[in-house]
């Protein structure tokens, strides 16, 4: 296994996917090549972003969203148009 911890890869996804929000979608494949980049193929594995990546979408700070392929996402804002 890698030397990243589980933790720290979803740290690190989460604040790219916040970086990107309004500008690119990211897929999951995305996230994991640029995790597999910045900390190198020895320290992190894509099984260990595959567990980044579920860590993130259990606890409700990504979600997965379907615009003509598979994309993690911030959750929608709750209230951000009110209904009257």
């Amino acid at each position: 296994m890698g030397t990243v911890p589980i933790e720290s890869l979803a740290e690190d996804m989460f604040s790219m996917v916040t970086e990107c929000a309004g500008k690119k979608n990211l897929k999951a494949g995305d996230l994991t090549k640029a995790m597999i980049a910045k900390h190198g193929a020895e320290a992190c594995t894509k099984e260990d972003c595959k567990q980044a990546i579920r860590l993130l979408i259990d606890s409700g700070r990504c979600v997965y969203s379907y615009l003509g392929g598979s994309y993690i996402q911030l959750p929608p804002k709750e209230d951000a148009n009110p209904a009257p």
